[in-house]
């Protein structure tokens, strides 16, 4: 009569968990094996591989279970663990699969190529809804185990029924969460910003290192990482140098002499700019800017392909400029000048000075000048 009983437990079970298992195994050896293959059908496999080892025997205990005596209560919580398993594999097949369209659309747009505006453009939009889509499904997923246990159904019942003064409060105490969705959303509709922008944030040059669903991560020119929340990016201006094109014009400024040959520093930046990869050929220009009662200010404005080929052009320009000045013209070189008077003439001048009416502004002082 015992082993009769304990027959009609064992036997659906023990065949559902065995063969449950041994598919398990099957479909694990089958993942492993596709492991360092970059076919389609291989990376569909690894995909599809975990969530179905898992659902798989609990796929087969849904049916065990209903063939075994157990009591109606019993019954339907086991399978209600079951079916709660089975929504979680599902989910994480989903997400699964979401991120498998993310790596397949990302390595089919490198941006690791000169020309990578449009790629750096798909692989922004495909990042930010990728995980825009899998919160969305996890919150879903989330949602759909909870109310299957009955408490949750009544007290979402129970909200719904205050859904005025519950919804005020959590929107409010949600704002951050909503807020940084919809920015995230915006920032991959109209892209403000994308992967590996040159951009300027708080006063700091950085390029943009990932963009993830709550913040964004911008990389220092000296290897540091700040992390801005993606409202920032919607509410404050910022500089974005590559919005449009990569392609940058930079300028070096010189204080010089007006003794300066400006014909022969034309002439020479064009001749650095010639011999310099940096140069991608479109601007090379010397202008004087500025003049002072010392100095002139002289502009050496050229172009390059990118932010960082500008400022390396810059820098070189400074130097070989400089070079060029000090060995071929150091009178351009700016320098101080003072003019010195002889003691004896002195007295003689100012006498002169108070002697002649005519050098003296009308009505400056009223009286005589002091002498002295």
């Amino acid at each position: 009569m015992e082993w009769g009983r304990a027959q009609a437990y064992v036997v659906p079970l023990g065949v559902a968990l065995v063969v449950g298992g041994f598919g398990a195994w099957l479909i694990l050896a089958l993942y492993r094996r596709l492991a360092g293959k970059d076919r389609r059908r291989a990376r569909i496999g690894r995909m599809l591989g975990p969530p179905l080892a898992l659902a798989f025997p609990l796929l087969l205990l849904v049916p065990a279970l209903q063939a075994t005596p157990l009591h109606d209560r019993w019954l339907e919580q086991a399978q209600r663990v079951a079916h709660i398993g089975l929504t979680g594999c599902f989910i994480w097949l989903l997400v699964r699969a979401v991120a498998a369209g993310e790596k397949a659309i990302l390595r089919n747009h490198p941006i690791e190529v000169a020309d990578n505006l449009e790629a750096r453009r798909i692989q922004t939009q495909t990042r930010v809804l990728s995980r825009v889509l899998m919160g969305g499904i996890i919150i879903l997923g989330a949602s759909l185990v909870l109310l299957q246990f009955e408490m949750v159904a009544k007290i979402g019942s129970a909200l719904l029924a205050s859904a005025g003064l519950i919804g005020l409060v959590a929107g409010i105490a949600a704002k951050p969460v909503f807020g940084n969705l919809i920015a995230g959303m915006q920032i991959a509709v109209t892209q403000p910003i994308r992967l590996d922008d040159v951009v300027i944030v708080e006063g700091e040059w950085g390029r943009i290192e990932e963009i993830g669903s709550s913040y964004v991560v911008v990389r220092i020119w000296d290897e540091r990482r700040m992390v801005v929340p993606l409202t920032w990016f919607i509410e404050n201006p910022f500089q974005n140098w590559t919005r449009r094109s990569a392609d940058l014009l930079g300028t070096a400024f010189l204080w010089l002499d007006y003794r300066a040959p400006i014909p022969a520093i034309r002439a020479e930046l064009e001749r650095i700019c010639k011999d310099a990869p940096l140069w991608d050929g479109r601007v090379c220009v010397t202008q004087v800017t500025e003049t002072t009662e010392h100095t002139l200010q002289v502009r050496l404005l050229v172009s390059a392909r990118n932010s960082g080929d500008a400022f390396d052009l810059r820098c070189l320009i400074r130097e070989r400029m400089l070079d060029f000045l000090a060995r071929e013209h150091p009178q351009a070189l700016p320098r101080l000048r003072a003019q010195m008077e002889d003691a004896a003439d002195t007295p003689r001048r100012r006498m002169a000075v108070m002697a002649d009416p005519d050098i003296r502004s009308p009505g400056a002082e009223d009286g005589e000048p002091a002498v002295g």
